[in-house]
This record gives C-alpha cells, sequence and structure tokens, in this order.
C-alpha cells in the first residue's frame, strides 16, 4: 500500500522532536557513541499486523543507514512469537526509533485487527463497514490507513471530500428540503465535485429525502433493525444506503442483514485494543 508522505513525514518528524527533545540522554550515557547492533520486532498478540510501511519510514528518517529487513507485511496475520522484521546499524538511531515505531504500529495493528474481524464477519452479505471521523487529532492519516490495511473503507477523510449533512445542519438549516437545496446550490456556485450524503433520524425524514432526491448516500441513524429494513425497502437502490449509531462487533452482522450497502462504526478507531509487540535487542 502506497503510503502519502507529504502527510506522513511532517508528523514522524514531529513525534520526534516531541520525544527526543535535547537528546537520548539515557542511550548517551550509557552506549558508546558508534555503537552497532540488530533488533528484532517481536509480537506477543493474535491479530492483523499494521504499519510495517510506517515503521520503515522512521527508521529512514531518524537514521537513512539502518536497514531493515521485512518478514511479514502489512495486513498479514499475525501469532505471539512471531517476528515481523529486523533492524540493523546504529544503537542510539535504533533506540531513539524504539518508541515512535511501537507507539504506531501497537494502534494501527489494534485497528486493522478490530477492522478485519468485522469484514469476516460481514463476508457474503455484500455489506462494507467504514470507519468514521471518530480519529486521534494527528492520527486520522494513519488509523483510516489501519482501516483499509485490515480490509475496511475510508468514509470521507475530513470536513473537505464530502458534504454531510447531518442532524445538526439539518435543523439549523431548518428542515431536510432546505439543507439538500443549499447544498446542491453551493456545489454547483463553487463548481466543486463531491458527493453529498444526508442523515436522517426516521422514516418520515426518509421520505422527504426521497422526495427531493439529490444526494447520493442516505445515512440511517439509529434505527431498529425492523425501521432499517423497512427503509431500505423504501429506498430500493435508488441511494446508497449507510447504518450507524450504537454498532457494535457483537450486532453489526444483525445490521449488515437488513440489507444496507455499509455499516460505519466509531468503535474501528475510538475504541480499539492495541496489539501487543515489542523491539528487542539481539545480543552478540
Amino acid at each position: 500500500m502506497n503510503l502519502d508522505r507529504s502527510k506522513l513525514e511532517p508528523f514522524i518528524r514531529l513525534a520526534l522532536a516531541e520525544d527526543v527533545g535535547d537528546g537520548d540522554h539515557t542511550s548517551l550515557s550509557t552506549i558508546p557513541e558508534g555503537t552497532e547492533g540488530k533488533a528484532r520486532l517481536l509480537v506477543k498478540d493474535f491479530g492483523v499486523i499494521a504499519g510495517i510501511e510506517v515503521a520503515k519510514e522512521i527508521f529512514r528518517i531518524v537514521d537513512p543507514q539502518l536497514k531493515t529487513e521485512i518478514l511479514i507485511h502489512d495486513g498479514e496475520a499475525v501469532k505471539t512469537g512471531d517476528i515481523a522484521f529486523y533492524v540493523e546499524g546504529s544503537v542510539h538511531s535504533i533506540l531513539i526509533a524504539e518508541r515512535l515505531v511501537l507507539n504506531i504500529m501497537q494502534r494501527m495493528s489494534g485497528i486493522a485487527s478490530t477492522t478485519n474481524r468485522i469484514v469476516k464477519l460481514l463476508e457474503g452479505t455484500g455489506t462494507k463497514v467504514l470507519d468514521t471521523r471518530k480519529t486521534t487529532p494527528g492520527l486520522r492519516y494513519l488509523e483510516k490507513l489501519a482501516v483499509r490495511i485490515g480490509g475496511g473503507v475510508n468514509h470521507r477523510i475530513g470536513l473537505y471530500d464530502m458534504i454531510l449533512i447531518k442532524d445538526n445542519h439539518v435543523d439549523y438549516a431548518g428542515g431536510i428540503s432546505n439543507a439538500i437545496r443549499s447544498a446542491k446550490k453551493y456545489l454547483k456556485e463553487k463548481q466543486i465535485d463531491i458527493q453529498i450524503e444526508i442523515e436522517v433520524r426516521n422514516l418520515n425524514e426518509l421520505k422527504e429525502v426521497i422526495e427531493n432526491g439529490g444526494v447520493d448516500r442516505i445515512l440511517l441513524d439509529n434505527f431498529s433493525f425492523a425501521a432499517l429494513k423497512e427503509a431500505v425497502a423504501l429506498v430500493n437502490g435508488a441511494f446508497v444506503t449507510e447504518a450507524s449509531g450504537g454498532i457494535t462487533e457483537e450486532n453489526v452482522l444483525e445490521y449488515a442483514k437488513c440489507g444496507v450497502d455499509y455499516v460505519s462504526m466509531g468503535a474501528l478507531t475510538h475504541s480499539v485494543k492495541s496489539l501487543d509487540m515489542s523491539l528487542k535487542a539481539i545480543k552478540s
């Protein structure tokens, strides 16, 4: 998977500056300058690994002379005891990169693992799982990358790449019809080519959207299973449908069985358990 280095490199440099400050005084005081060594990335959990390519970028930025040997690639299943990669070179450089590599890989792998479990649950339903904007500030690119590595689909990246008219927008705009009409006018005047999605809270709002048209996707928020099935039948394929609100790993299959095209889950990024791993020195 290709990385967007224009987003990744500034983040890495900022994270390193935050951690290193005026120097890694522990390493500088205990390990002679110029010491060379080797370390391995040891997996201590079961799941799907993510962040391998990001780790390579971190090592490159810390010290271009560091060499990596990749044994397991992004998106592959891992188990306790697996070695994902080796890194070799300046011990000072390896230790500077260590915590950032682990923090990123553990979180990304947790997201990828959770996403992958959902994807497997949804196999055969025709429903795909989406992430949301419920991401950690500054980490959105990496968290959404992890969702893709796990087999999920990214929703909009930010406020700029889709119009998503939610309940607050509808209420402030004076209703669904006003909101849709204004959004379409805005896109035409600004000559912006992005999709329009609108959230509905009940079947009456859904019927109003269907009557108005002019949107690409309808977000069915906090619908019961019975209402969701009825909503999908009313839409009848005229719009892309997405269910959201209270969707968990335990109930996601029931939502999918209602016939929606997508389920969106903030839990993919805001409350996952990180995958345990460590970077261990290899003693010569």
